[in-house]
C-alpha cells in the first residue's frame, strides 16, 4: 500500500515541468521499490516489536543527479514518506526519525544506483505521551497511531460515537500532526473540530467522548 500511494504521489510530482526529467534514465519508484525490499530484508525482531531501518543513503550517478536536481527536495521528501507507509503497513517500528540522503558517485553509470540501510536510533525517539482518562499512558515515536473502534487500530474504543476509522496521530520531522479520517462524530482539539492540525505541549485531544491529554516529550 506504502508503495502504491508513492506511485501515485509521483504522477502528480512529474506533471509539467518534471516531466522531462523522468525520460529515460533512472526513474525514481525504483528507487522507493529497492527501499522497501530493504526494510523488509534488514527488518530485525526485538522485545516488543519488528524493528526496521529508518536511515537510508541513495547514491546515484551525476547524470541522474543533474536530472534529479530540480525537485530532489519533494524527491526526498516522497520517499521518506513511502518509507513512513510502509512501516505502518507492515508494523514496523521505527527507532528514530527517517531520514533520506541523496548523493552522487562518478564512478556510477546513468540508471545505475547504490542504497544504504540502517537502524539509528535517537537520543530521545518519543516524540509525546497521551494519557487517557483512567491513567493509561501511551508514549508516541516515529510514525502513525490510528484511533477507532476496529481492533486493527492500534488505539480501540467501543464507544459507539467512535468511528470505525475515526483519526490518525501521525509523529515525524518534529512534529505530531493528528487528522480526522472522515469520522461521524468529528474529532476535537481543545473543544474545536479539526480535520487536521498539529498536537501542542497540553492539548486536549476528544475522540467521542473520550478526552486524550498530550505531553511534548
Amino acid at each position: 500500500m506504502g508503495l502504491q500511494q508513492f506511485e501515485r504521489r509521483l504522477e502528480n510530482l512529474v506533471e509539467g515541468t518534471f516531466a522531462k526529467a523522468f525520460r529515460g534514465g533512472l526513474q525514481p519508484v525504483e528507487i522507493g521499490k529497492r527501499i522497501v525490499r530493504e526494510m523488509d530484508l534488514r527488518r530485525a525482531v526485538g522485545l516488543r516489536h519488528v524493528i526496521a531501518p529508518n536511515v537510508f543513503e541513495v547514491v546515484v550517478s551525476p547524470k541522474d543527479m543533474a536530472r534529479f536536481e530540480t525537485f530532489r527536495e519533494a524527491l526526498v521528501h516522497e520517499l521518506r514518506e513511502a518509507i513512513r507507509d510502509h512501516a505502518k503497513d507492515e508494523g514496523y517500528a521505527l527507532v528514530g526519525p527517517v531520514e533520506v540522503y541523496l548523493d552522487e558517485d562518478p564512478s556510477l553509470k546513468p540508471g545505475v544506483f547504490m542504497l544504504g540501510a540502517e537502524v539509528r536510533e535517537q537520543d530521545n525517539p518519543w516524540y509525546g505521551l497521551l494519557t487517557f482518562e483512567d491513567g493509561t499512558e501511551i508514549p508516541m515515536g516515529e510514525g502513525v497511531l490510528t484511533i477507532g473502534r476496529l481492533a486493527s487500530c492500534d488505539i480501540v474504543f467501543s464507544d459507539p460515537s467512535v468511528s470505525r476509522n475515526h483519526a490518525e496521530i501521525r509523529c515525524y520531522d518534529d512534529s505530531v500532526i493528528v487528522t480526522d479520517l472522515g469520522s461521524t462524530n468529528g474529532t476535537k482539539i481543545n473543544g474545536k473540530l479539526v480535520q487536521e492540525m498539529r498536537l501542542n505541549d497540553g492539548d486536549i485531544l476528544s475522540i467521542g467522548n473520550a478526552n486524550i491529554h498530550f505531553k511534548a516529550l
